[in-house]
């Protein structure tokens, strides 16, 4: 009896042993898996952050020229901001084409496939050109005034350099980020920014420039850093990855241009989901009031995305970085680390938005009503961004593993077939106004969160 007490005894100990080893490795994993996620997280927010606040500064410093130009400019911005939503999801491509032959040491392919990513999306700058060189008379054609068409026209042909630095900028941040060289991301995201402001400043105070000093700020702010990346790229030379410009990039462009072309589309149903909740208010009754509180909630949620955003970002060059090096259990446990993370980031700021809510509405609003209406939607502003920290890591997962047009399909079935339509009816036929928009359009996100979240578990990861 005794010898059997023993033994039980020293079998407890053993799992005891075994219990606190698993943990020590299950905590060296966490703490590895999470400065890696950081590396590439840090500065992917942070660039989003960047690109966001140069479009919030050039806003700022125009609203002090004028009603007419404020409108012509948020006009000429609808364009730009689609456009680059679809360059931005194009340039995407890199996360999973780089990341992963990063991940499986075929170092060379990143510089090929930078070099497919310049062509293809340069092509397609070129076959969108029109659209920027006629805003003023398809502004007209569409019922527009004269004079903010005649301005808006003009603004969008100052965009045109800026919508060329975009190529560049996004698809070498996107190179950079997969092997790691996130020191030179931050230097440009924080270059960008404070040249922006900097420049703004100086062409409106020392010469008074207006529009004109606001449009040159930006082209001047968006091409220096690109200019400060080919320089590093082409001087300072990365010879693991880029070995000089080659033929070989004009080969398979197929199906990198399909790879892109998803991407883009994948990326451009999610950030034009926002826009069309706004366009629907627009059609209600008494709806000044609705707007102006939907805008903030979306301007709000528009700060808060900039982190998913980083987050899909990251966890794209994570998972790819993994299954290029065929190591699938780490993939999946950085999918379940990035998604922990980010809805831990996302609770805290939901927390203190409904903590600040008071605040925050007197101070982008001096509107009692729109105030009140603003604090009504907090509620479902706080639902909204949650769902967004979980399913922006799923479709990054997805980006990891090439697999943009499943997603794509997804976030149209979602958000176009159920989420809107859901969305106007509850609104419209049963009268719940924005408020039931807003509800169908989140029920929309909770279908495609759930949808990617049960193709995530169920992928063979091994098999990728």
């Amino acid at each position: 009896m005794e010898e059997d007490g023993l033994l039980t005894r020293l079998a407890e100990t053993e799992k005891t042993r075994e219990a606190e080893e698993e943990e020590r490795r299950i905590g060296h994993r966490l703490w590895e898996e999470n400065k890696k996620l950081w590396r590439v997280v840090g500065p992917s927010i942070l660039t989003r952050f960047s690109t966001f606040g140069v479009t919030f500064i050039s806003q700022a410093f125009v609203g002090h020229l004028g009603a007419d130009v404020l409108a012509a400019y948020a006009l000429s911005s609808i364009l730009i901001r689609l456009f680059k939503g679809i360059l931005l999801g194009m340039a995407s491509a890199l996360e999973t084409l780089c990341g992963q032959a990063y991940g499986a040491n075929k170092h060379l392919m990143l510089g090929t496939y930078l070099q497919r990513s310049w062509i293809i999306m340069s092509v397609c700058c070129v076959l969108i050109l029109p659209l920027f060189i006629f805003t003023s008379p398809l502004l007209k054609l569409l019922g527009q005034e004269e004079s903010i068409s005649e301005a808006a026209g003009t603004i969008s042909q100052w965009f045109i350099p800026v919508m060329f630095s975009y190529v560049w900028a996004f698809t070498l941040q996107m190179y950079l980020q997969s092997q790691g060289m996130n020191s030179v991301v931050v230097c440009v995201a924080v270059s960008t920014l404070a040249l922006h402001f900097g420049l703004c400043w100086f062409t409106r105070t020392m010469f008074g420039l207006g529009i004109a000093g606001v449009m040159i700020s930006m082209i001047v702010s968006m091409w220096v850093p690109v200019l400060f990346q080919l320089g590093y790229l082409f001087l300072c030379g990365l010879p693991e990855t880029w070995q000089g410009f080659s033929l070989g990039a004009f080969e398979d462009l197929g199906s990198t241009f399909k790879l892109s072309l998803s991407s883009g589309v994948m990326l451009c149903l999610e950030l034009w989901y926002d826009n069309i909740l706004l366009l629907l208010t627009g059609f209600m009754k008494n709806a000044k009031i609705a707007i102006d509180a939907l805008s903030i909630c979306i301007n709000i949620n528009g700060w808060t995305m900039m982190i998913s955003i980083g987050f899909l970002g990251a966890a794209g060059v994570r998972v790819a970085n993994e299954l290029g090096a065929e190591k699938a259990k780490r993939a999946k446990f950085a999918i379940v680390n990035t998604t922990v993370t980010s809805f831990i980031i996302g609770f805290a700021l939901v927390v203190l938005f409904m903590a600040l809510q008071g605040q925050l509405t007197c101070l982008l609003t001096e509107n009692q009503e729109v105030a009140s209406a603003v604090r009504d939607l907090f509620p479902l502003l706080a639902i909204y961004i949650l769902l967004n920290t979980i399913q922006s890591v799923l479709s990054g997962a997805a980006i990891g593993a090439g697999r943009q047009g499943k997603v794509a399909l997804v976030n149209l079935a979602s958000y176009y077939l159920i989420g809107i339509p859901l969305g106007a009816f509850l609104g419209f036929v049963l009268g719940f106004h924005v408020k039931g928009i807003w509800v169908g359009m989140i029920l929309g996100s909770v279908v495609q969160t759930l949808v990617l979240l049960y193709i995530t578990i169920k992928t063979d990861w091994g098999s990728r």
